[in-house]
């Protein structure tokens, strides 16, 4: 298993280093030359056929020859020479590798070919391999640095993860300077079984590490990075520093979703949606990483901004506008309090200019003031050198302030020498100071950026406006009819027709073969009506003149139908046409787009925004991952400029926003329940304060898909609810009641069954008293990865009203071998069976989930606990207070 893999790779006693060598122009010699002047305590076996000694130590023919066990092999040879050295440490019994050498993936065909080679071996004989083309990794607190770098790292919490090893060793010069100090730092290269997600997981649990730092060029396996950094998010703050912003995701677009969502909107999406932060630079990477250790997340962006001067003050004011902050504004008692404290021609607003001649006490009672007030959520000192302000003393008084400060405190003092004494001691505080203003303000946005993300990964959804039905296999006919026929693009009406199906409203429309038929159609829907051209050739009617609005009589409907098919036949003569088609004109205030396109990396990306012609023009979208909830609808919803119009600017009416965030729920589960779309338009929808409608679709069809069916929702990178794990079951008392898993939106439900718990109930399942039962508490239980837990709770509707009787939980470890169980059953709801049915079925869920394991931590006294284990079969041993439950499932 990976996990047990990198706790060899990170803790060796014993390294042999294939390759070493005593000239200093190769690899095998900076590796040993880190390996013995960073102190490692361990032993260390060199392997040089062409050497007697490698730095004074006996070198070694072969990996074979070698006397002892090794735990980990450093491999720094050509790349041709790997394969054969990576099966004699299989052999060995050697199961941790780096692989230092270049030459594979990146050097075309052959590499390629070596790459899976190696990959074959290393399954094979179960070895973990960090590489190959990497820089190797440091663990300072071992005194381990089995890299080729000029320098080490220094102690630190930060965990380093780098696709670039050229960047690594940059970093590690750079972090020597600004003492910056590392748990690990790894180069992870060309992953070829360890990646990004296996070292998220690693790290996260790793209690010297507090915070995880990626630079990243691409990524594999998005579902299981997604779900290793929502699973830590929480606890530790994850900074991504991702390179390439490609648009390839714009390239041959077929729709305007295509073009509207290209790579890295979605990997901006992607980040926001797991609880990251992604910044642009490297010293971001590591302000912010200092920030987030050193500081309270602020609850809102405003900022108030002390100075002693007024230029840098604009400046901060400027940058911290520009890039989505608030100046906070100061509440009349603080303005009154800074009015007696400071002289008369100070600022009079934020930010607070204390004047060129500020003393240290006057920057003291200035920024004690400012914080007190409820408005500001951040306060950022700015210091120029003047005559009567002394660096220093100012220094002091912050850091004064800080140790008795619940908000967040940066710094900026300008200068180099009149102001480094100063500037060190705020850097030994551990309070964040800046060279500028600009990177100040950055800072504080990308701290408040991360809270944000943070935020609204665990905000409790409301509930849907209520429960639709769709219909998946009336869609599935139609693509199974377009398919018959060989046609990767859906009809207008085929499209809209797919979208009604997911209960999304479309007008009533009606095809038409000929002119007469046309004006027929039109008179029976009442004028105006608008026509258009029906062809699975033709994506945008507009640009081939087959669209005609606002037709108020036959005659004009006759002419239309023969305008349009004219026209369409003009500008694309080969073009399948199947008619025209006759629909209501709607006239609504507001036209909206929402897509979909299928993404190489995250699978299907949701667009939303301002719609209409110019919808590339104003380019108002968002970007978003399914499945989707209604909080992270509105979520979409609120991202983008044409918002403030749809909630009533200036006194106009507003839409019903609910409707919306419906609608991209209900559009979120087509995407879902159907891999075989590979793009998808409604462009617009029209909405005012009456009501929605799709006006126009578009849907495309991926023919890898259709032609080779996937397992269900194995194209998405977020696990979605699991439905099929819901059933129905009775009770003793005869009771019918719903097992189901767990939503976000139960959160109300959970936290009233807590209140049906006893102090022993408490006990028996938390193996304490539960004193206060917060949305922090609950959002851990009801807000989960369905791909590494589940929880299924037993639900009863009484009287109209839902409730929960029960819950039973599975955790399992990341790679889905073992799992830890729960469960715990409400009062007045115990000695009904309902134990024993919930047992049942996790155990049963758990089977299907193909785990190997499981287990459960059970107290001496829970004697029902026990005797429904052991009738079930599991193991039982005491280990200290507590009973170990076990059971081999497979």
């Amino acid at each position: 298993m990976i996990r047990n893999g990198l706790k060899r790779l990170f803790n060796p006693t014993t390294i042999a280093v294939i390759g070493a060598s005593n000239k200093k122009e190769h690899t095998g010699y900076a590796i040993m030359k880190n390996l013995i002047y960073d102190g490692f305590q361990g032993r260390i076996y060199p392997v040089n056929p062409n050497a007697e000694s490698v730095f004074g130590s006996k070198s070694y023919k072969s990996i074979d020859d070698v006397p002892e066990q090794v735990d980990l092999a450093v491999i720094a040879l050509p790349a041709a020479m790997v394969p054969d050295v990576l099966e004699s440490c299989g052999k060995k019994n050697i199961h941790s590798a780096i692989i230092i050498s270049s030459g594979f993936k990146e050097s075309g065909t052959n590499g390629e070919t070596l790459f899976d080679k190696i990959g074959q071996i290393a399954k094979t004989h179960d070895i973990t391999v960090l590489g190959p083309n990497c820089l190797g990794f440091i663990r300072p607190t071992k005194s381990l640095n089995i890299t080729f770098a000029n320098k080490t790292a220094r102690p630190g919490g930060i965990a380093f993860i780098s696709q670039s090893g050229a960047l690594g060793t940059a970093v590690l010069d750079w972090s020597v300077k600004q003492h910056v100090g590392f748990s690990y730092f790894v180069s992870v290269g060309e992953m070829l079984n360890v990646g990004f997600h296996d070292l998220i997981d690693y790290f996260g649990s790793d209690p010297e590490t507090s915070s995880i730092l990626l630079y990243m060029e691409s990524l594999d396996n998005a579902r299981k990075f997604l779900s290793a950094t929502r699973a830590y998010a929480r606890t530790k703050p994850i900074i991504a520093l991702k390179a390439g912003k490609s648009q390839e995701g714009a390239r041959a677009a077929h729709s305007h979703t295509g073009s509207l969502a290209g790579n890295d909107e979605i990997f901006n999406a992607a980040f926001a949606r797991a609880g990251m932060l992604r910044v642009n630079t490297i010293g971001e990477l590591f302000d912010c990483a200092e920030v987030l250790a050193t500081q309270r997340r602020p609850t809102g962006n405003k900022l108030a901004i002390v100075t002693n001067a007024g230029g840098p003050g604009v400046i901060a004011t400027d940058f911290l506008m520009e890039n989505s902050g608030e100046l906070a504004q100061l509440s009349k008692d603080t303005m009154s309090a800074l009015d007696a404290k400071l002289p008369s021609a100070w600022s009079h607003g934020n930010p607070v200019d204390v004047l060129g001649d500020a003393d240290a006490l006057r920057y003291k009672q200035t920024i004690e003031t400012v914080l007190h007030d409820p408005s500001v959520d951040a306060v950022l000192t700015l210091l120029t050198p003047q005559a009567m302000t002394h660096p220093t003393s100012v220094a002091k008084e912050i850091i004064d302030i800080a140790a008795g400060n619940q908000k967040t405190i940066l710094t900026s003092f300008l200068g180099e020498d009149d102001v480094l004494e100063g500037k060190n001691l705020l850097m030994k505080a551990h309070i964040p100071t800046y060279e500028t203003p600009e990177k100040a303000i950055q800072s504080f946005i990308n701290l408040y950026t991360y809270a944000k993300n943070v935020e609204l990964l665990y905000e409790t959804p409301a509930t849907t406006p209520h429960a639709f039905t769709p219909k998946t296999e009336l869609n599935r006919e139609i693509i199974k009819h377009a398919v018959s026929e060989e046609r990767y693009v859906l009809t207008e009406l085929e499209a809209k027709q797919m979208l009604a199906n997911y209960d999304m409203p479309i007008p009533l429309s009606f095809l038409s073969t000929s002119r007469d038929d046309a004006a027929e159609k039109a008179a029976s829907l009442g004028f105006s009506v608008a026509m258009k051209i029906i062809s699975p050739n033709i994506l945008h009617k507009i640009d081939v003149g087959g669209v005609i609005l606002n037709i108020r009589s036959k005659d004009e409907a006759k002419t239309a139908y023969d305008t349009i098919i004219n026209s369409a036949k003009t500008h694309t003569p080969s073009a399948e046409i199947t008619g025209v088609l006759v629909e209501p004109m709607y006239a609504k205030k507001y036209e909206l787009f929402i897509g979909c396109k299928k993404d190489r990396i995250f699978g299907p990306a949701i667009v939303f925004g301002m719609g209409g012609i110019a919808v590339e023009l104003y380019n108002d979208v968002t970007v978003g991952l399914p499945p989707l909830n209604m909080a992270l609808a509105m979520r979409m919803i609120t991202k983008t400029k044409i918002y403030k119009l749809l909630s009533g600017f200036r006194g106009a009416p507003g839409v019903d926003i609910s409707e919306i965030q419906f609608l991209l729920y209900k559009f979120s589960y087509l995407v879902m329940d159907f891999p075989e779309i590979k793009e998808i338009d409604i462009n617009p929808f029209g909405i005012d304060e009456k009501g929605g409608m799709v006006l126009d679709a578009k849907i495309i069809l991926d023919e890898a898909i259709v032609h080779s069916p996937i397992r269900p929702y194995s194209h998405l990178v977020i696990s979605p609810y699991p439905s099929k794990y819901i059933k129905q079951v009775t009770l003793k008392s005869g009771g019918d009641i719903t097992l189901r898993p767990i939503r976000p939106e139960d959160e109300p439900m959970e936290a009233e069954m807590f209140t049906h718990f006893s102090e022993e109930t408490q006990r028996f399942r938390f193996f304490t008293r539960i004193k206060d039962i917060t949305h922090q508490l609950l959002i851990r239980y009801t807000q989960i990865d369905y791909d590494r837990e589940i929880a299924i709770i037993a639900e009863e509707n009484h009287l109209g009203k839902k409730q929960m009787l029960g819950v039973t939980r599975l955790i399992a470890d990341p790679y889905g071998q073992d799992a830890e169980f729960a469960i715990v059953i409400a009062d007045p709801w115990q000695h009904e069976g309902l134990g024993s049915l919930l047992m049942d079925y996790i155990l049963e869920i758990a089977k299907d989930r193909r785990i190997q394991k499981i287990y459960a931590y059970v107290l001496p006294d829970n004697e029902k606990m026990l005797a429904m284990m052991k009738k079930r079969n599991f193991t039982i041993r005491k280990s200290e207070d507590n009973m170990i439950a076990e059971l081999k499932l497979f």
